[in-house]
């Protein structure tokens, strides 16, 4: 499995911490966000895990910033994005089996680190289960 994260200067520590996690799952990351916490501009670091999701680049896609609605909007200006923006791991696993998401947007500012962890590990173990949700999610795209 490849997932792609992304990160603002808000989502630093989480990213890293997400990460670890991932590469104790020996998954394998494309790190697209920042390392740093000076102030960034969140789609810089958003919209290159957008398209590697869209290219099939990556299976799936995380993204952290400090509420999670602004990278949560930029990944869905991505046709065939689904990003949930999440601060449980129940909405997680909600976003996956009932939405099909792809992306995983994660609030930094109203979670904990572990709240994450715990969120990015349900998000990539649920499946979507299909049936009457897919007539549902093949709505949602605007082509």
């Amino acid at each position: 499995m490849k997932i792609s994260i992304g990160n603002d200067h808000a989502g630093t520590s989480y990213k890293f911490a997400v990460v670890d996690y991932l590469k104790s799952r020996n998954i394998e990351v494309v790190n697209h966000g920042t390392d740093s916490e000076e102030s960034v501009d969140y789609p810089d670091f958003v919209h290159p895990v957008a398209k590697d999701v869209e290219d099939k680049k990556a299976d799936l896609g995380i993204i952290i910033c400090g509420s999670g609605n602004g990278a949560n909007m930029t990944a869905n200006k991505h046709q065939a994005i689904r990003s949930a923006l999440c601060w449980t791991k129940e909405i997680a696993s909600l976003a996956r089996e009932h939405n099909d998401a792809n992306v995983l947007s994660i609030p930094a500012r109203f979670t904990s680190k572990e709240q994450a962890v715990e969120m990015v590990e349900v998000f990539l173990d649920t499946q979507f289960a299909g049936g009457r949700h897919n007539r549902r999610v093949e709505k949602i795209s605007c082509k």
